[in-house]
């Protein structure tokens, strides 16, 4: 009976309301499909480089899951060092990339996301770094959320406007790369990673070529700057 119960429960998780499903084929995948799905690739999830997109993110089911597993071997390897915890952990942050039509849904998963990772930051770096640190990281893990979870259509990678309909401005995401305390910024059109099928095998999003990557020009490079203070970066 508690089974049944409980299947009947995650169905109604898996739906909003019958409008959302008709207008806009909204189904969530339920929790259980999800872990299994992300044990299906444990090792990746497990790296806290490793870069994951999901095109159609909803209110982020699956980037939930991700940098929840991330965070937690963020804080196996350097719970005892804050420094490290926070660094480690802004850059699981940039690890994980979305889609998503709906603009309510982009928005829960921002700040699903930020909930998952402030509760982690709280706990491991709260009381151990001064306020002014604190508050800097704070504004740019969400300036990263906001940078990584796109309101868009994958389709046809356009952004799209409060109406799902296509814009003439392209998605662009921003590719982070983490040296020594520093955040490397570049931004790419999603439109010439797909084309270029610049994501390797594994489905990262921005594969590792080294000197090769350089053939797929950024739309915009930014200089070097501290991971805390990546938010006075211009959008």
């Amino acid at each position: 009976m508690k089974d049944a119960e409980t299947e009947k429960q995650n169905k109604k998780s898996q739906i909003k309301t019958r409008e959302r499903v008709a207008n806009h084929g909204e189904v969530f995948t339920a929790e259980r499909e999800v872990k299994a799905m992300c044990d299906l690739v444990k090792d990746e999830t497990e790296r806290i480089e490793s870069r994951f997109l999901e095109p159609a993110c909803g209110d982020g089911n699956f980037l939930a899951e991700i940098l929840t597993r991330k965070l937690a071997i963020v804080t196996k390897q350097y719970s005892k060092n804050p420094n490290e915890w926070e660094k480690h952990s802004i850059l699981a942050i940039t690890s994980v990339y979305g889609i998503e039509i709906l603009q309510d849904n982009a928005q829960v998963c921002r700040e699903r996301l930020f909930k998952i990772w402030n509760e982690g930051y709280q706990k491991n770096c709260g009381k151990k770094l001064s306020e002014e640190q604190i508050e800097e990281t704070k504004k740019s893990a969400s300036f990263i959320l906001n940078r990584n979870i796109l309101c868009g259509n994958a389709l046809s990678l356009k952004e799209v406007d409060e109406n799902q309909n296509d814009t003439d401005r392209p998605i662009i995401f921003s590719e982070w790369s983490l040296v020594g305390e520093k955040l490397k910024r570049r931004d790419f059109s999603f439109n010439s990673l797909v084309n270029q099928d610049f994501a390797n095998e594994e489905g990262n999003l921005f594969s590792d070529l080294g000197d090769e990557a350089e053939i797929f020009a950024p739309v915009k490079e930014f200089p070097l700057i501290h991971y805390r203070r990546v938010y006075e970066q211009s959008e």
